[in-house]
């Protein structure tokens, strides 16, 4: 797909007959997939179905991982994100991403901890400017604003989660990839961070996986379900407009698992 074509579509994000590999096992088969500007897409299914495999795709963290390998392409505005003059850290700045627990950094104050990420070359000045812009976006400044020079595992375990959200916004990414960002948390820390996510979609296009089927309901605006074969390798079975997933899906796979007969 070319960046035009891209562009005509509103589609940032995009896989093209993408697969992933461990050594010889392959995890993720043959997903393709636009992910449309400045909205939340949902990735649902079971556990073992390669929603975390291909997220980790997205950025090329996945390839961090021992023998581990992409095969097809990842479009970024239409262009290949794994081409062979990319620089993988430029990509991991344009797409952030928020993993399952909270991360921040224990020897890092909270201020420390959101710029990890942010731009070099930064005087004291700017620097404090894109953490409060960062922790603002993020719903945190308000409550950390008197204790930057803090730890930051004196937070709450939400709190923990939307400074890291911060840290990865403090890059000015053009997408936020998260992993179950909220399967660690309790309810209140929950709805918190999903009126965050709704927020953050305003100015990032958003790829989220959930096993919370009211969660993808509630907060997506695209729904994509993916399902291991036989072999264990995770496919994509559908993806449409989350309402309608819900209410009128067009494989019986997917109804299956929207209503708890397998999963």
């Amino acid at each position: 797909m070319s960046a035009a074509v891209a562009a005509e579509r509103d589609e940032l994000l995009a896989t093209d007959e993408l697969s992933a590999y461990y050594g010889d096992r392959k995890a993720v088969g043959d997903v393709s997939i636009a992910f449309t500007r400045k909205a939340v897409t949902a990735l649902i299914g079971p556990s073992g179905c390669g929603k975390t495999t291909f997220l980790r795709c997205l950025n090329r963290i996945h390839e961090v991982g021992f023998d581990a390998r992409v095969e097809g392409r990842v479009l970024l505005d239409g262009q290949d994100i794994y081409a062979g003059a990319v620089d993988p850290m430029a990509i991991r700045r344009r797409i952030g991403m928020v993993f399952q627990r909270p991360n921040p950094f224990p020897t890092l104050s909270i201020l420390d901890n959101t710029l990890v990420c942010a731009a070099r070359g930064l005087n004291r000045r700017q620097r404090f400017d894109c953490a409060e812009r960062a922790l603002r976006a993020a719903a945190l400044w308000d409550e950390v604003k008197d204790k930057l020079r803090s730890s930051p595992l004196r937070l709450s375990g939400g709190q923990q989660q939307r400074l890291c959200i911060a840290r990865a916004v403090a890059a000015e990414p053009e997408v936020l990839l998260m992993d179950e960002p909220t399967a660690s948390l309790d309810p209140i820390a929950t709805a918190v961070i999903e009126e965050l996510m709704a927020r953050l979609a305003d100015e990032f296009t958003i790829v989220a996986v959930t096993h919370n089927m009211q969660q993808a309901a509630r907060v997506s605006d695209v729904t994509a379900f993916m399902l291991a074969d036989e072999a264990g390798v995770g496919r994509l079975v559908e993806v449409d407009d989350t309402a309608r997933l819900f209410t009128k899906p067009g494989d019986h796979r997917t109804e299956d698992y929207i209503t708890g007969r397998f999963g």
